[in-house]
């Protein structure tokens, strides 16, 4: 095939959703990526499947009380829109919480989706009710993990690729959108040698070809920047987080380089919110790396102690899991690209979650039987790919008193930053605060409030104990990382998933989908994200362009 209906540049989630709809409507489709069919699915397939829903049975269940207009509230609050180009990403982010409200369970559980039944609650924020943060647990991890949120598309997809209307072509890096008098007609690029790397391994631009598609419609799902930090930094937002910091390690593979961005910018396309992103302050170094620079996200509960490079307490609402900017800027703010938890063991057996599905093998693999032993009947420690971390990772210190520890973070930061006597006042303090059930320390009241969650206190907050009294221990300490992730900003979009030029017109035959659209709209998180609406967006903006009245 070198002509059909629709070009899709780009086989990640918002690809194959809108693949899979096209397809369903009986339209011939061309479905190019740069990478081989090891990597269909892009950056999905390594995520932990967390999906923003309101009001679902499994909140229900877990005596949670939701409403659209609850969440409707803390998305504003979180978002801040005020800029004059916020006028689609408002209507995106509306549109969504219709979505997220309404038909998106009953729409992939009939494709087969489920959740685990204990609800997450990320980004707690940590201020006020009108501010940012998620008033009551709303992300949904699927039974499955990102391959499970993969799984119904890619499986719709290949049975239209059976029936010869959609075509896959891997190795085909877009250099070009053809445009013909205002509008789009195809696209051009180079082919590339074939590589067999794994899934996530970085792999070859070996030019052996060139190629030419023709189409009316043009769908660019081609993902973020994450993976490319001359892009990060050169989009940084300096005047409000500060420098870009010096050192960051990759949260996703070296193929979510961005390229993409300009190509459409050329043919007309907008960027708009460039300097909005995602990139999250609890990034430990892989032990066993997929990618360059390979960084692992831990998903902390609230008891962790956080201190900074110099081992100086960070205050609210720079407390784990409650307010990700806030607490980048406070880092950034210190002159170092680093900070600390401090903890105990038994923060890190029911507190510590990695991000991604294969460092959640019983979640991703679907066994039950797994969650229990490695969960729950797990004695004192924590899952295996946690221990892993614990005991391989050059990030993790572990020492049966504070001295050792002190020792060990000043061994791995190179100097002596840290001081022991100052460190053991502020764990002391902290300690102090344990002996009642109320407390004027704001992270003890925040464990105590958490564990008013029933799935808090089932899978996810430690009981309030003292970090240094040996019979808790070991102490543990963890070197956290700038971790690149995600772009918040991106090509404008009307809620067709058509482009909008910098003219404010549609740019004809050229739509986006997915995080090169800010996840709809060039940005409908605003500034901050709730968490789950990553995927979630992946999903609505490429059902929003695969079902969308301006492909013919």
């Amino acid at each position: 095939m070198d002509s059909a209906d629709v070009i899709i540049v780009g086989g990640g989630l918002a690809g194959l959703v809108a693949a899979a709809e096209l397809g369903d409507r009986g339209k011939s489709v061309i479905l190019l990526d740069q990478e081989g069919p090891q990597n269909l699915g892009g950056q999905a397939f390594w995520s932990l499947g967390g999906l923003f829903m309101i009001d679902t049975p499994e909140q229900r269940r877990m005596g949670i009380r939701d409403s659209h207009a609850l969440a409707r509230s803390d998305w504003m609050g979180s978002a801040g829109f005020d800029r004059d180009e916020d006028h689609w990403p408002r209507k995106w982010a509306e549109a969504y919480l219709d979505f997220a409200a309404g038909e998106m369970r009953s729409w992939l559980h009939g494709m087969g989706m489920r959740w685990f039944p204990i609800v997450g609650w990320a980004e707690r924020g940590g201020s006020f009710a009108d501010g940012h943060g998620n008033s009551v647990p709303r992300f949904h991890i699927t039974w499955g993990t990102g391959p499970g949120t993969m799984e119904p598309f890619e499986a719709r997809v290949r049975a239209h690729v059976k029936a010869g209307r959609i075509s896959l072509k891997f190795r085909h890096q877009v250099d070009r959108i053809i445009m013909k008098n205002g509008a789009a007609t195809g696209v051009s690029g180079t082919l590339l040698h074939e590589d067999q790397a794994a899934r996530g391994q970085q792999t070859n631009r070996d030019a052996i070809g060139e190629f030419e598609i023709l189409a009316p419609s043009v769908i660019v799902s081609s993902g973020g920047i994450g993976g490319n930090f001359e892009m990060v930094r050169k989009s940084w937002p300096e005047e409000r987080l500060g420098p870009a910091p010096k050192d960051m390690i990759a949260g996703v593979p070296a193929h979510v380089d961005g390229r993409m961005i300009d190509i459409a910018r050329h043919a007309g396309g907008h960027l708009i919110n460039g300097d909005r992103m995602w990139h999250y302050t609890e990034g430990v170094k892989n032990w066993d790396p997929i990618w360059p620079g390979h960084g692992i996200r831990i998903l902390p509960g609230p008891s962790s102690m956080w201190f900074d490079a110099m081992g100086n307490r960070f205050a609210p609402p720079a407390l784990p899991g409650f307010d990700s900017l806030s607490t980048l800027k406070a880092i950034l703010e210190t002159g170092h690209d680093y900070s600390w938890f401090v903890l105990t063991q038994k923060v890190i057996k029911k507190e510590f979650a990695l991000s991604g599905s294969e460092q959640n093998p019983d979640f991703t693999g679907k066994s039950w039987k797994d969650v229990i032993r490695q969960r729950i009947l797990s004695g004192s420690k924590a899952t295996p790919p946690v221990e892993a971390f614990k005991d391989k990772g050059e990030d993790f210190v572990v020492a049966n008193d504070l001295a050792g520890l002190v020792r060990g973070m000043n061994q791995i930061a190179g100097g002596n930053l840290i001081d022991e006597a100052r460190l053991r006042a502020q764990i002391e303090a902290r300690d102090a605060q344990i002996d009642n059930p109320f407390a004027k320390d704001v992270q003890v009241n925040a464990i105590n409030a958490a564990r008013q969650y029933r799935g808090d206190r089932i899978v996810r907050t430690a009981k309030p104990h003292k970090f240094l009294d040996p019979a808790n221990g070991p102490l543990i300490a963890v070197r956290l990382h700038i971790l690149t992730r995600k772009t918040l900003g991106g090509l404008q979009t009307n809620l067709d998933s058509q482009m909008i030029g910098a003219d404010g017109q549609v740019v004809p035959g050229l739509f986006a989908a997915g995080e090169v659209a800010g996840f709809g709209g060039g940005g409908y998180h605003g500034y901050n994200a709730l968490e789950g609406t990553f995927l979630g967006g992946c999903l609505f903006s490429g059902r929003n362009a695969g079902r969308s009245e301006a492909i013919a």
